[in-house]
């Protein structure tokens, strides 16, 4: 009688795991559908973000650098961002990434690129702690002021991008800079869907950041976020 109660009680609870692990899924599968269908729209061609009007600035996301030289996902994004700014979508670059180590520096590489490809330095502004996406967005609204924006990054990652500008008040629209396969993109697909789930909580709650500080206007100099800046 008693192994009769118990193995009742065993399966029970399986059962019980099994039910919490299948709407767990549909949960996190109808967040991630509802990121991308409400942020699909916005998703816009090079033609159409350039007859745009008063952007503030196009922000390029951050996405890792081999020493003083952008991986091959980052370097397309600085090169969409790049091609945006010289076609006259916005006169102001926001690099945004990690620098929250000495030896580890993504924003002074994303803007030597820039410089390098023609970009005049003053036009450029680096945020040094854009350490998330979510991260990157909120301090481009409240430390660099921008309220309209171009945001450029790879098409699976665009989508959960815009939602968080959206939810965080700023009018954003992403141009992909996807023009080619990336190693480990399936593992970076799977990684997503699970930050779109992350995010969805985080601009409902809207933690801060890592840091704020001071507004430094993207209208103003981009020179003043230069690690050497100088008065």
């Amino acid at each position: 009688m008693l192994k009769h109660f118990t193995k009742k009680r065993i399966i029970r609870v399986f059962l019980i795991f099994i039910l919490l692990g299948v709407l767990g899924l549909v949960l996190v599968f109808t967040i991630n559908g509802y990121i991308k269908i409400s942020s699909r729209k916005r998703i816009i061609s090079t033609e159409q973000a350039i007859n745009l009007e008063d952007v503030d600035c196009i922000l390029v996301l951050g996405a890792g650098v081999w020493g003083d030289r952008p991986t091959h996902m980052l370097e397309d994004r600085l090169n969409f961002g790049i091609n945006l700014y010289k076609k006259g979508a916005s006169d102001r670059i926001l690099m945004s990434g990690d620098h929250g180590r000495k030896n580890y520096d993504e924003v002074n590489v994303m803007k030597d690129y820039a410089i390098n490809e023609g970009v005049l330095s003053s036009a450029v502004f680096m945020d040094h702690a854009g350490f998330s996406t979510y991260e990157s967005l909120y301090r481009a609204r409240d430390i660099f002021e921008a309220k309209k924006i171009i945001i450029v990054t790879q098409e699976y990652h665009l989508y959960r991008a815009l939602y968080v500008a959206n939810k965080l008040g700023l009018e954003a629209y992403g141009v992909a800079s996807n023009p080619r396969e990336y190693v480990g993109q399936n593992y970076r697909e799977v990684r997503e869907v699970l930050a779109r789930v992350k995010d969805f909580i985080y601009v409902i709650i809207k933690p801060e950041p890592t840091y704020l500080g001071e507004s430094i206007p993207v209208s103003g100099n981009g020179d003043v976020t230069n690690d050497n800046y100088k008065d």
